[in-house]
C-alpha cells in the first residue's frame, strides 16, 4: 500500500528514531491520519484524533506487530473484554493512588539518597545512567519483588526489550526489515524468566507483599494461581514501559529546565513546582511516544478517513503532546504554560495503570536531586541527544556543580 503523497512512502525507521518530530509536524498538517508504510499502519499523530480513537467504542486496543513479537500473549496493553479486565484486576490495586501513597517515600527516598550518595561530591555525573534510570529501575525492581536484580540488570532488560519492540520496519509484504532485531530482546525475556521462574515457585508456596505475588494470587479461588505464561507478556511491559518511564520523565524534565535556567532556578526555589515541572516535561518529550495502538472492530470513518474493519492504527501521543491546535510553541519547554491536560499516559480504558506511580517515583527523585544538587548546571561541552520513536528519552546527560 502507498500513499498519494510520495513523502510518506520515503519515512524510515532511522529518522523516526533518531527524531520523529519534523515529519510528525508534517503529517499533522498534511495527513494526520495516514498509512504509513514503513510501520505496515495508518497513524495517528493529531491530539483530536488520537483522543477520539483512544475513546472510541469503535476501537479496541491491539499490540504492535513487534510489540507482539516482543511481548507476546496476553499482554495487559494489547487485549480487551474480560482478558484486559482480569490483567487490570491484578495490576491496579497496587498502583491505587491511596496505595501508592502509603508506601512510596518509604520506597523511592532511600533509592534516591544513595545512589546520590555515590556522586553528590564528585562534582560532575551523568544523569541518565547514573541516577535517572537507576532510581526508576530500582524503585519498580522493588515493587515487583525482584529486590536480589541488580539495577544495572534492570536497566539492560528494558533497553533490550525497548530495541525489539521498536524494531517495527516492515517491507511491501509486512515482514520485519531486520528480523535480527529481536534477538537482544529474546536474550533478555531468557534471562528474566531463568530468574523469575524461581521467585514464582517460591510465591506460589509463599506469598508476599511484592506485586508479582499479589498477581498470582489475588481474586484467584482458594489454592489456585494465575499461570506463569499467562503473567509474563504483561510483566515484560513493566520491565519495558514501567521501567524506563519514570526515569525518562526525569530526565527530560531536567533538560527542559536546562533550556530555560530562569525556571530552573524556580523550581530549585520551589519544590512544590516539582509536579508542574515534570508534567511539562512529559508532555515536552513523552516517555511512551508512540507505542500503542487501536484496531478498527467495524468499518468507520476518522478524520475523513474511511478505515474498514480490522484496520490498525498507532497512536502517536508523543506528536499529540506537540500539536500546535492544543498547545502553543510546543516544542518549547515552558514551565509557565496553562496546565492542560495531555496525553503522554495515553487515554480511555487502556491508560496506562502507572500515573499515580510514575508521577511520584519522579517527584521524589528530582526532590532529592535538587536539595543534594540545588546549583546543578547542564556541561555544555558534550550535547544531549534523544533516541526513540516509540519510547523517547535522552541518551545521556551529563552535568557540573561546583561540589
Amino acid at each position: 500500500m502507498t500513499t498519494t503523497l510520495t513523502w510518506i512512502d520515503e519515512i524510515t525507521m532511522a529518522e523516526l528514531e533518531r527524531n520523529p518530530y519534523p515529519v510528525y509536524e508534517r503529517l499533522r498538517a498534511e495527513a494526520p491520519l495516514a498509512y504509513i508504510p514503513v510501520l505496515g499502519s495508518y497513524v495517528a499523530s493529531t491530539a483530536e484524533i488520537c483522543r477520539t480513537i483512544a475513546t472510541s467504542d469503535r476501537f479496541e486496543a491491539i499490540i504492535t506487530k513487534a510489540g507482539g513479537r516482543t511481548f507476546g500473549h496476553p499482554a495487559v496493553i494489547g487485549v480487551n473484554g474480560p482478558i484486559h479486565a482480569d490483567l487490570r484486576s491484578m495490576v491496579d490495586p497496587a498502583l491505587q493512588p491511596q496505595e501508592v501513597d502509603r508506601w512510596i517515600d518509604d520506597l523511592v527516598r532511600p533509592i534516591a539518597r544513595g545512589y546520590l550518595e555515590q556522586f553528590e561530591d564528585v562534582g560532575s555525573a551523568e544523569l541518565v545512567a547514573q541516577y535517572c534510570e537507576p532510581v526508576s529501575v530500582r524503585a519498580l525492581g522493588d515493587l515487583l519483588g525482584l529486590h536480589d536484580v541488580s539495577s544495572d540488570t534492570l536497566r539492560e532488560w528494558f533497553h533490550k526489550l525497548s530495541h525489539s519492540f521498536t524494531n517495527a520496519g516492515v517491507d511491501e509484504n509486512g515482514e520485519f526489515t531486520n528480523p535480527d532485531g529481536f534477538r537482544e530482546g529474546d536474550a533478555a525475556k531468557a534471562e528474566i524468566r531463568a530468574i523469575v521462574d524461581p521467585k514464582i515457585d517460591h510465591w506460589i508456596a509463599h506469598p508476599d507483599d511484592s506485586a508479582i505475588s499479589h498477581w498470582l494470587h489475588d481474586g484467584m479461588p482458594e489454592g489456585q494461581t494465575r499461570d506463569r505464561d499467562y503473567i509474563y507478556p504483561t510483566l515484560y511491559v513493566y520491565l519495558l514501559g514501567a521501567m524506563q518511564e519514570p526515569g525518562h520523565a526525569m530526565a527530560s524534565t531536567l533538560v527542559g529546565l536546562f533550556t530555560r535556567p530562569d525556571q530552573m532556578e524556580q523550581v530549585v526555589d520551589e519544590p512544590g513546582l516539582i509536579p508542574r515541572a515534570i508534567s511539562e516535561g512529559m508532555r515536552w518529550t513523552s516517555p511512551i511516544w508512540s507505542a500503542t495502538a487501536r484496531v478498527a472492530i467495524t468499518d468507520v470513518e476518522v478524520a475523513g478517513v474511511e478505515l474498514p474493519a480490522g484496520t490498525v492504527v498507532l497512536m502517536s501521543y508523543g506528536s499529540a503532546n506537540h500539536d500546535s491546535a492544543t498547545h502553543t510553541a510546543p516544542s518549547e519547554y515552558d514551565l509557565a504554560r496553562p496546565p492542560l491536560p495531555h496525553l503522554a499516559f495515553g487515554a480511555g480504558n487502556h491508560a496506562c495503570a502507572g500515573i499515580y506511580f510514575a508521577n511520584h517515583v519522579c517527584r521524589i527523585g528530582l526532590e532529592e536531586l535538587f536539595e543534594s544538587i540545588p546549583n546543578l548546571e547542564r556541561d555544555t561541552s558534550s550535547d544531549v541527544e534523544f533516541w526513540g520513536w516509540g519510547f523517547r528519552g535522552p541518551t545521556s546527560l551529563n552535568v557540573v556543580w561546583e561540589a
